[in-house]
């Protein structure tokens, strides 16, 4: 088995349970997260860092890291997606909503150490922005693929498999790459114990944020409008339904 000596970076972002009960204040200029319970985003934990594992378990890679951009209190989320694997975890110390930010933040340590490959998900589900992978491509000048189902490594050649509007494409690049991970890019994995223990101890690394302007703000919060309750409608009343679709869901 041939070892590449591949480094990969992994960006790990921090959000809210599905489950979670979005609360707004401050004139909705901000979420209340009192009683929140904060998850690693699925896309970058079962999708962008797992395959960051599998190409290390296959010999591609050598070293997987984790980068979060945040302040103490994503540690735990950090660490549980240290306890998945990983060989070490980086906390930029920062507070932002900012994707251009994140990316300053993410392409600055980067570029400090040199990796070979930055995985991420496709989007973080709280915002759905989708930016900051590309960002973190441009700031690299390294080539961006984003959609991933498929990667495959061949010495300094990337190979992505991505899903587009009616089929499916194939796209190559050199390294260094940025490639963004969706959904069939790899398998859902749950950490063991051992891992679990093993992450409680491990230190972090906190690396202090540079000065980076924001490009972007957030004025205000909506809630979505609340679900009007259900009409029932006998079946044999075709003329009702077919008002109501008209009138009132204007489907028709």
């Amino acid at each position: 088995m041939k070892i590449y000596h591949m480094k990969i970076l992994v960006c790990i972002s921090q959000v809210p349970d599905t489950s979670t009960k979005i609360v707004l204040k401050d004139n909705d200029t901000a979420t209340n997260n009192a009683g929140t319970t904060w998850v690693i985003n699925p896309y970058d934990e079962w999708y962008a860092l797992i395959r960051a594992l599998e190409l290390k378990e296959t010999g591609v890679a050598t070293d997987v890291h984790l980068i979060t951009v945040g302040k103490v209190e994503v540690e735990p989320v950090i660490r549980k997606a240290l306890a998945l694997g990983g060989d070490e975890a980086i906390r930029i110390d920062a507070d932002s909503n900012d994707p251009y930010q994140t990316a300053s933040y993410i392409a600055e340590y980067a570029k400090s150490v040199g990796y070979d490959l930055v995985l991420c998900g496709k989007e973080s589900i709280d915002y759905n922005n989708g930016t900051v992978g590309t960002m973190v491509a441009e700031l690299l000048d390294a080539d961006y693929i984003g959609f991933a189902a498929d990667i495959q490594v061949a010495g300094s050649t990337v190979t992505v498999k991505r899903e587009i509007e009616g089929g499916e494409e194939t796209d190559s690049c050199y390294l260094p790459a940025v490639i963004a991970c969706q959904k069939g890019v790899a398998e859902a994995r749950i950490p063991n114990m051992r891992g679990i223990m093993a992450a409680r101890t491990r230190p972090l690394k906190v690396v202090n944020a540079t000065a980076v302007g924001a490009v972007t703000e957030i004025l205000s919060y909506q809630l979505p409008p609340a679900k009007a309750g259900i009409k029932l409608v006998s079946p044999d009343d075709m003329d009702a339904l077919v008002e109501l679709l008209h009138s009132e869901a204007k489907v028709i």
